[in-house]
């Protein structure tokens, strides 16, 4: 049975449809091509994963100017006569988009090659791309509850947010070397996604002389942003150094989730899904878009988050020294945090993309 994927722009739409296509491949005998632009991280991570892919023009259309406005119009347009092609000439017996500014052409040209749509809301309530995709959808599959009354009745489900379980860790080398991170110390994890949030860091580097006198920071800059921050925190008293671990990128976020105490993050797609499957609690500073404003309100109205605006992330230094401090509100966070998840989310949105290829095919 062949099954399409699309969604893309961003690692943080296209995790979620290689966690299904995981599961598909577990659940039977399919096969499975990514329908994506050749520049976003679908392209790369398809590839990677062993997926075929086709290459479809898209931009973004949720801009202000008004060329770009055109150019993304025109992108659409382009884009969805591609992807009709191609599903035209493939053949799936369904399709799983994820959103993103790349699956919207594509479901778009699934409607009119006549291709079943599954489209999946990683976020608390649904931004442009998933709109535009749902008046295609046979059914919107949602990460949380309150996306549901977003859509028409009957027309949405909850299951939750795919994750892909990370690989086994290796055996540790003989000797082990000395632990990075001190375990009597709790551990703070700064992380503003791939591309880095500069205002998130430059907070936190204010805030280190501080932090680092009762706990132990890992700081994930992103890629535009380490090498200013790792010069303005270059002074930092050795005592300090040993407790502050730089990086400008890790694919190990997991772990990294695993092992700390609090999180100061964005409020991106992707962490209704992974702060919930480790049960951190987590200071959510929302960029630009109303998406991660409102996946941080959520977060903060299940009691499993504190919902930071940026205009006042002058408070972010003593919001953090009073979560080191107040251990029981910690846990009582990461109790709500893990009551979030659904750690069965990718199978059942497998299950739910099969059955809708088998009753297309059947009728």
């Amino acid at each position: 049975m062949r099954i399409a994927l699309a969604g893309g722009g961003t690692g943080g739409h296209v995790y979620p449809a290689i966690a299904v296509a995981e599961e598909l491949r577990a659940l039977g005998d399919v096969e499975l091509t990514y329908y994506g632009t050749e520049r976003g991280a679908e392209h790369e991570i398809a590839q990677r994963e062993g997926i075929a892919f086709r290459a479809v023009p898209a931009s973004q259309v949720r801009v202000r100017k008004p060329v770009a406005l055109a150019k993304g119009i025109w992108r659409l347009w382009q884009g969805s006569r591609t992807a009709r092609r191609w599903l035209e000439a493939d053949r799936p017996g369904a399709l799983f988009a994820t959103g993103g500014y790349a699956a919207a052409p594509v479901g778009r040209a699934a409607k009119q090659a006549g291709v079943p749509l599954i489209v999946f809301l990683p976020d608390a309530y649904p931004g442009w791309a998933v709109k535009f995709l749902a008046r295609y959808a046979t059914t919107v599959a949602c990460a949380v509850d309150a996306a549901v009354d977003e859509f028409p009745p009957g027309k949405a489900v909850v299951t939750g947010y795919p994750l892909t379980p990370p690989p086994p860790p290796p055996p540790p080398p003989p000797p082990p070397p000395p632990p990075p991170l001190d375990p009597k110390l709790p551990t703070v994890l700064v992380a503003g996604g791939s591309l880095g949030a500069r205002a998130i860091n430059e907070a936190v580097i204010d805030a280190l002389p501080e932090w680092l006198t009762v706990a132990q920071v890992v700081h994930v800059t992103g890629r535009g942003d380490f090498e200013r921050v790792r010069e303005a925190t270059a002074d930092l008293p050795e005592s300090y150094r040993q407790r502050y671990h730089l990086h400008d990128y890790t694919e190990e976020m997991a772990y990294a989730m695993a092992a700390a105490d609090i999180a100061v993050m964005r409020a991106g797609a992707s962490t209704l899904g992974e702060l919930a499957a480790s049960g951190l609690p987590v200071v959510a500073i929302p960029g630009a878009f109303s998406d991660q404003s409102r996946n941080a309100e959520y977060l903060a109205s299940r009691g499993a988050a504190v919902h930071l605006p940026q205009d006042q992330i002058d408070a972010l230094r003593q919001l953090v020294l009073g979560l080191i401090e107040d251990r029981e509100r910690r846990e009582e966070m990461r109790a709500r945090m893990r009551a979030i998840g659904r750690p069965d989310a990718a199978k059942r949105l497998a299950e739910l993309v099969l059955q809708l290829a088998e009753r297309e095919a059947a009728a």
